[in-house]
């Protein structure tokens, strides 16, 4: 649900969602909402050196100041408009302007590596997994968080909102992404190589009990992604103005009394082992 990050073509898949204010808004909105489900146990110990892996506008990048304020957060974009965004929203930060694929660091020269919401938007994700692995010291740790659009279900039921929701998937396939690889973290990491991968459900519901989840997710999270893709889907000629009408329509109904909404985030941890194999400096 996040930029496309550290990339270029044609490892990158273009970014669906697109770099408008109104995105940029909507990531803030995110992270703010999921806070405390994603991140209350990202913890690092004081000291500790902390590479977060295409921090976009910075949005995740706050709560990781936040939440360990004496490790030292360097945090990499291949676009400079984002960077300039993160800079000037998070203070007390390395920056680095730079391509996923090939950073500018030495091997075994961070304690954790952070990836949050950036395999989705790539063409080539084990590559990437692959050559974090050699920034990390033996032993260190990466976390990595993404989610699944397939995980998504609401009541209401309706087939459009369902189409719509199939449309994002498509047009992010389409773009070389994976919507749906919240459910492919385990063999990812396994098959780059980490050991220890430990990868647990992060459930968002809401309903009327939880109206800032309503808020913040179903509304202003979700709804606005979805809804974010409608010019590409018309133009895909996927749909058409009155069934995405009725598709958002019916979303926004979810968030209303009686309505419920089900999404699900997959948060995976791993270690990097003693002896890694890799083949070159750029984990390719």
């Amino acid at each position: 649900m996040n930029a496309v990050n550290g990339t270029r073509e044609p490892a990158a898949a273009g970014y669906v969602h697109g770099y408008s204010e109104a995105e940029a808004r909507r990531l803030a909105d995110q992270a703010d909402t999921l806070a405390e489900l994603l991140h209350a146990d990202t913890v690092f110990p004081p000291g500790s050196r902390v590479l977060e892996a295409g921090c976009g506008v910075g949005a995740q990048t706050a709560r990781l100041v936040a939440g360990s304020p004496g490790a030292e957060i360097v945090a990499v974009d291949v676009s400079a408009d984002s960077l300039a965004q993160a800079r000037a929203r998070v203070p007390g930060v390395a920056w680095c302007h730079a391509d996923l694929f090939d950073l500018p660091f030495a091997d075994a020269s961070f304690d954790h590596v952070f990836v949050c919401f950036v395999l989705e938007h790539l063409t080539d994700p084990a590559r990437a997994l692959t050559g974090l692995r050699r920034l990390l010291r033996p032993g260190g740790t990466i976390t990595v968080i993404e989610g699944d659009h397939g995980s998504a279900f609401f009541h209401p039921d309706s087939a459009d909102a369902r189409a719509a929701i199939g449309h994002l998937v498509e047009l992010q396939a389409a773009a070389g992404g994976d919507a749906l690889i919240g459910r492919r973290l385990h063999p990812l990491l396994a098959g780059a190589g980490y050991a220890d991968v430990r990868v647990r459900p992060r459930t968002v519901y809401a309903d009327a009990t939880r109206p800032e989840l309503v808020r913040g997710f179903t509304l202003d999270t979700f709804t606005a992604m979805v809804d974010g893709v409608r010019d590409t889907a018309l133009a895909a000629g996927l749909t058409t103005p009155a069934a995405w009408t009725r598709a958002i329509a019916a979303l926004r109904r979810t968030a209303e009394p009686g309505g419920t909404f089900h999404y699900t985030f997959f948060k995976a941890t791993a270690t990097a082992p003693a002896a890694r194999h890799h083949g070159g400096t750029n984990g390719a």
